[in-house]
């Protein structure tokens, strides 16, 4: 194994005593491993152990964070250094964040959830289009009384203002507020370390994500390899149809042949269905499915058939499509 990289971190567990502790990265013949090995354990642990240099490298920022979640703090810094998160701008947006998580009012933020409900149903969007949690919870800690302070909360811009700001004042102005606008006094009133593993713990989140995101693209890549259906892979990643045929067509856009799977998927429809279906994407393109559903099919077709079904096929013909045409242009 040739070492690539390594670092040392400690964590200050008594007043005179530390464990030490050293993650590494390594490689052999092409393949990554990062390990983690610590004062007091008999082995190491590994976090990762495969081919792919961003899923290594996710493994790694991943297991790092939880670490340092923990209270481990690395003798060289920058390991996790991402300015978006920890510079200077970022800062005080990230301090109001972390101040609506920790001092929510559960009673408003419970009211505030409900009234989005409500809205996003008569409008029929989703619902984090009226607004995220997070924007709610700090609306409930922060309790703005008045327009001005409304708009002192980070993303409640003019937009979302001019619809829902009669609304979303009614409720708190029901509630006492616990501190004055402006918000230049929440960076003193949190303890510094809480912010910090605050901090840590969004890394640890996104690289969650983005780790289970590189874990489910590779097991598509394997599953559709050994000739599994789309159903067989629902179950055995636990994600929706839709969401896995858009992965699907990522994975096509990326350059990686997936037509084994699609011809699987698509040995139910006849060669006069697809030549309509390729022909209707031809005549009115391929960004919206509904046009290419009502000009392919008729009523009874319609009724007799799941729509959902409908558009889950043209969804597969679609990437076949658009592949098509990225290698028509290419030429």
């Amino acid at each position: 194994m040739q070492l690539i990289f390594t670092n040392t971190l400690e964590k200050q567990v008594e007043e005179d005593r530390v464990i030490r502790a050293r993650v590494s990265i390594g490689e052999t013949q092409g393949v990554w491993q990062v390990t983690w090995a610590q004062e007091g354990d008999s082995e190491q642990h590994i976090w990762f152990e495969g081919f792919s240099w961003d899923e290594m490298l996710t493994a790694f920022r991943y297991g790092v964070a939880v670490k340092m979640g923990e209270g481990f703090v690395p003798l060289v810094d920058g390991l996790l250094e991402e300015r978006s998160l920890f510079g200077r701008n970022a800062g005080k947006v990230s301090y109001l964040h972390c101040f609506g998580e920790l001092h929510a009012n559960p009673e408003l933020f419970e009211e505030l959830k409900t009234w989005r409900r409500r809205k996003a149903s008569d409008q029929r969007k989703a619902a984090y289009l009226v607004s995220t949690n997070r924007m709610l919870r700090m609306i409930s800690a922060f309790v703005p009384q008045n327009e001005t302070e409304l708009l002192q909360i980070p993303g409640w811009g003019e937009s979302k203002h001019s619809v829902y700001a009669d609304e979303v004042l009614k409720l708190t102005r029901s509630f006492e507020q616990p501190a004055a606008f402006p918000l230049d006094w929440v960076q003193s009133a949190l303890n510094p370390d809480v912010y910090t593993q605050w901090l840590y713990k969004q890394k640890e989140q996104k690289f969650k994500e983005e780790l289970n995101r590189h874990q489910q693209r590779r097991k598509i890549l394997e599953a559709a390899a050994e000739g599994f259906t789309l159903s067989e892979l629902e179950q055995e990643l636990g994600i929706g149809r839709r969401e896995l045929i858009e992965r699907i067509e990522q994975l096509q856009a990326d350059g990686y042949d997936l037509e084994a799977l699609i011809d699987r998927e698509l040995t139910e429809v006849s060669s006069e269905e697809f030549q309509r279906i390729w022909d209707t994407l031809s005549l009115v393109g391929d960004r919206y499915l509904k046009p290419v559903l009502a000009q392919v099919y008729d009523e009874e077709q319609l009724k007799s058939n799941q729509v959902d079904q409908l558009y889950d096929r043209l969804r597969l013909i679609r990437i076949r499509y658009r592949n098509k045409q990225t290698n028509n242009q290419a030429i």
